[in-house]
């Protein structure tokens, strides 16, 4: 394999190799078959560095790339037929996935039980979630620990069905076949929390009404 310290494409960023390299060689166990090894140690790289970008919190940063990157090789894997396709692929965009894709990724995740695969993205992610947004997502009993914002990539876009954005402009690149929504919801960042409960519960009747639209009976969330 490539030694990954000679892809130091962007100038000024400290990469940590040998771990990188590890997460290269194991992802291209993986995906044995699918995918290159130069091509996996590529998506580790960009993944890193796309993270490295807005991340504030950098002891989660090693642990959210491998998350960020096998997501992105699955979605690739997916788009090229490698991987099963066994569920409806729904992918929630926003500006800074802090907020309103963040919300409908993990209520629709929650109310399909999981009938559905969904990944979320932003166009400009912010450094962490909005902690409103964490507070009312909590209120109905749903965990956000393991969400984090993350930027849009082409893969994902590719491996979805149903694309949802919401406020995203037009960073969401377009794909024959696909169905793609516009949500018009307000932008929570910064408001206080009694609003954010509002464009939450917008979001779980968009949720509960996007299922049945595939088939999908909702299941209940605490209200």
């Amino acid at each position: 394999m490539t030694d990954v310290s000679a892809r130091r494409t962007l100038p000024g960023l400290t990469y940590p190799e040998a771990y990188l390299g590890r997460v290269a060689e194991e992802l291209s166990e993986r995906f044995t078959g699918i995918f290159a090894a130069e091509t996996v140690e590529r998506y580790v790289l960009e993944s890193y560095t796309g993270l490295l970008r807005t991340s504030k919190v950098k002891a989660h940063l090693a642990g959210h790339t491998v998350r960020f990157a096998t997501d992105r090789l699955t979605a690739l894997a997916q788009a090229k037929g490698a991987f099963a396709h066994d569920v409806p692929e729904v992918l929630f965009i926003c500006e800074q996935n802090a907020g309103r894709s963040q919300m409908a990724a993990v209520i629709t995740n929650a109310l399909s039980n999981g009938r559905v695969h969904v990944r979320s993205a932003g166009s400009m992610p912010a450094a962490e979630l909005n902690p409103s947004v964490v507070a009312a997502i909590t209120e109905l009993g749903l965990d956000v620990a393991e969400a984090f914002p993350k930027p849009l990539t082409d893969d994902v876009v590719q491996a979805a069905d149903i694309v949802v954005t919401m406020g995203c402009g037009d960073a969401c690149p377009i794909y024959p076949g696909k169905t793609y929504q516009d949500w018009d919801l307000t932008d929570p960042a910064g408001l206080p929390i009694e609003d954010v409960r509002a464009i939450r519960d917008q979001i779980v009747f968009r949720v509960e009404a996007m299922l049945n639209t595939l088939g999908v009976t909702p299941t209940g969330i605490q209200r």
